[in-house]
């Protein structure tokens, strides 16, 4: 049991801790929380359907334009709807409310387009599931887990190892220093928004087969997306990922051993003794310039 409880964390997790990883990757580049982060999930999610259950286009390529169809939305959201609106008001709470506006919009579009009924994605894999110390696993699930731990990996080395990447952690710490040695900080701040929805997205799509796909699960996944991202650390990459294990974990391990109909509760009171005694989360990360 233990097995299975820690396998289902590993799954909640990797999936928390993309979405985690999309709001800290924003914030650090625009000092703004993007609530519609959980719906660019489902929308990579009805997209990546479209191409692979519709379409009938092979599972690589449906993913692989699924993340361009994700990093172009992205690009067009910062430029036509959150740039415009910084330019014109400075109030972060102006522009998280523009996000909530957008959040809506993608609902409706999507049930405008797909309509308002889960749909299930046929699975990505022949062998549906796995042996392993006598316990049956599924493969899309193991599949998943390496495809989120596979991109966090992956922005790890770009924002470290690449010139771009520099760049635009230059930019989020400071955008008046960056502009004078040349970095185009508008746009390394739309890069960012786009990869923030191409990762969302990428984790809509890896988890269709699972869970399938419904215009529902973005509230939910908004709100354990942005708290992991806080009980790591807002603003940091790696608490991010770290949040989003503690939270899976203590949802999964609550459902096992105590109540299966408790499991969010004990969960988020165990966020909020955290955060009394960590207010900037477990990484301590104090702010974007950090």
């Amino acid at each position: 049991m233990f097995m299975q409880l820690l396998f289902a964390a590993l799954l909640s997790g990797s999936i928390y801790g993309l979405i985690a990883l999309g709001y800290s990757l924003i914030y650090r580049a625009s000092g703004i929380m993007n609530l519609a982060q959980g719906d660019l999930m489902c929308l990579g999610g009805f997209i990546g359907y479209s191409f692979y259950a519709v379409m009938k286009i092979p599972v690589i390529p449906s993913i692989l334009l699924t993340v361009i169809c994700c990093f172009a939305i992205g690009s067009i959201l910062e430029k036509f709807v959150i740039s415009p609106i910084f330019k014109r008001s400075s109030t972060t709470s102006v522009i998280i409310l523009a996000t909530v506006a957008v959040s809506y919009i993608i609902q409706s579009l999507e049930i405008i387009i797909w309509g308002g009924a889960p749909l299930a994605v046929p699975s990505f894999l022949k062998i549906k599931t796995f042996k392993l110390f006598g316990v049956i696993y599924q493969t899309e699930s193991l599949l998943t887990i390496g495809v989120a731990i596979a991109c966090m990996l992956g922005i790890h080395f770009f924002m470290k190892k690449t010139s771009f990447g520099i760049a635009m952690r230059a930019a989020a710490m400071d955008p008046v220093a960056a502009r004078s040695c040349g970095i185009n900080v508008a746009l390394t701040t739309r890069v960012t928004w786009a990869i923030s929805a191409t990762v969302a997205g990428l984790a809509g799509i890896m988890v269709g087969p699972i869970y399938g796909v419904t215009t529902t699960l973005g509230t939910s996944m908004s709100a354990k997306g942005f708290a992991s991202a806080v009980v790591g650390g807002y603003g940091d990459m790696y608490g991010a990922i770290l949040g989003g294990g503690v939270l899976s974990g203590l949802e999964s391990f609550s459902a096992g051993y105590i109540s299966s109909h408790l499991k969010q509760m004990i969960a988020f009171i165990a966020v909020l003794l955290i955060l009394f005694s960590k207010p900037r989360g477990l990484l301590n990360a104090e702010s974007v310039k950090d």
